[in-house]
């Protein structure tokens, strides 16, 4: 029976664990994950997910007593420290090395660069005058972000040296000592789901988003139309993107922004992207990418060969109610679909609480707020928060057709 090390996370890509007779080692942050978990992991050990020293406290003695077969992590924020006691026991997992530069986009635009790859001007900033003088070198619109970003947070357009400046004042008084500065790509945004075997990539979805003018995703649709007469360039960027961060096992999200000279690499990750990615994937083409998380990594199901042709497409669009507090939720009695309440705390920071008890519906609401509950201004993909449909329908078009019109059905009331 293998033994593995799960760092942070959710549920979701361990459900198959008892199915595989994998013994799973959970170590997360005490009151920070869903009660499900016990169902399928042996153990559960608490630990600061960001330290890989916090983590190696805890499991040291575990692994000397019963040594673990694979240090394994399917969210962003344990994705480094992951890596790091990997290699400190000596055991499979993704590198410290191939987690770190996918997490910190100074280094991903720096390997890139070196391989000639996706051809973006850039550079790492920390002072006022070094983002003014990025601005006058472009010459154009740049974007100044936190080489370390998610969630969309904190993320400026600059049209001029000193929108440049004062961009980076504002990353310096959120506590950000360096910031890296591109230019524009304009051209929609999509994001290209794979999974990884021993260097073989396999692309099974291709999304596209809606986003306000913070770029904060408000929809996600499978498969993107806009996406597709750019598939080939996709694949093959995506999978060289892949070889050069190092990214050998495991699912991958990485976004491209479709410009006018060919797509371009926005970011990359090596987990599951968010929004219920895998879900959307699982509806449009019938391929259950959680399944792969242990089956195809530790050597019980193959990785298919090739990329899976969608049957119809899938969409998901959260409730964007104004801010404020709620005061009450009407129109649900009107909704044809199923209609699931999270329980006051039972989110715990997840924008997709309950995923997994939408899988048999076609059409599910979701909702994460009650009355009395506050609603936050849509700053970051975090705010997303008070909950969401997801729909299956004949191609994307459609799924998101009737995500829109439960959408309207739907009202919070808010003062």
């Amino acid at each position: 029976m293998p033994r593995i090390v799960l760092v942070g996370g959710k549920p979701q890509p361990v459900t198959t664990a008892r199915e595989f007779g994998v013994e799973i080692v959970l170590v997360h942050e005490e009151g920070k994950y869903e009660d499900e978990f016990a169902d399928h992991c042996a153990q559960i050990v608490h630990a600061t997910i960001n330290d890989s020293e916090s983590i190696l406290a805890v499991l040291r003695p575990l692994h000397e007593e019963k040594p673990f077969d694979r240090v394994l992590s399917a969210t962003e924020e344990a994705a480094i420290a992951a890596g790091e006691v990997a290699d400190a026991l000596g055991i499979p997992g993704t590198s410290a090395f191939t987690a770190r530069a996918l997490k910190d986009k100074a280094i991903t635009r720096k390997l890139l660069a070196e391989h000639g790859v996706s051809p973006v001007r850039h550079a790492v900033i920390t002072s006022a005058e070094e983002a003014a003088e990025f601005a006058r070198s472009v010459g154009g619109r740049i974007v100044v972000k936190p080489s370390d970003g998610v969630a969309s947070i904190q993320i400026h357009v600059a049209h001029t040296p000193d929108e440049a400046t004062t961009a980076w004042k504002t990353l310096a008084e959120a506590g950000h000592r360096d910031a890296i500065a591109e230019e524009f790509l304009d051209g929609p945004v999509v994001s290209v789901d794979t999974f990884s075997h021993r260097g073989r990539h396999i692309v099974f979805g291709m999304s596209e988003y809606q986003m306000n003018d913070l770029f904060v995703e408000w929809e996600v649709r499978t498969p993107s139309p806009v996406a597709e007469p750019w598939r080939a360039e996709l694949t093959e960027l995506v999978g060289r993107l892949l070889d050069i961060v190092g990214l050998t096992d495991g699912p991958a999200h990485s976004e491209f922004i479709l410009t006018a000279d060919g797509p371009r690499v926005l970011e990359s990750h090596n987990r599951f992207a968010g929004s219920g990615a895998p879900d959307l994937v699982r509806r449009a083409t019938g391929v259950d990418l959680y399944r792969m998380f242990l089956g195809v990594q530790l050597g019980f199901e193959d990785l298919p060969q090739t990329s899976p042709l969608p049957t119809g497409g899938a969409a998901i669009r959260f409730f964007t109610p104004d801010p404020g507090t709620i005061t009450a939720v009407t129109g649900l009695d009107e909704v044809d679909a199923l209609v699931l309440q999270v329980p006051p705390g039972g989110a715990r920071g997840n924008i997709v609480p309950m995923l997994a008890r939408t899988r048999e519906a076609d059409v599910a609401v979701v909702l994460s707020k009650q009355v009395g509950d506050v609603v936050p201004p849509l700053r970051s993909v975090k705010d997303c928060s008070s909950g969401y449909v997801i729909a299956t329908g004949r191609d994307a078009a459609d799924a998101s057709a009737t995500c829109e019109r439960v959408i309207e059905q739907i009202r919070f009331h808010v003062r």
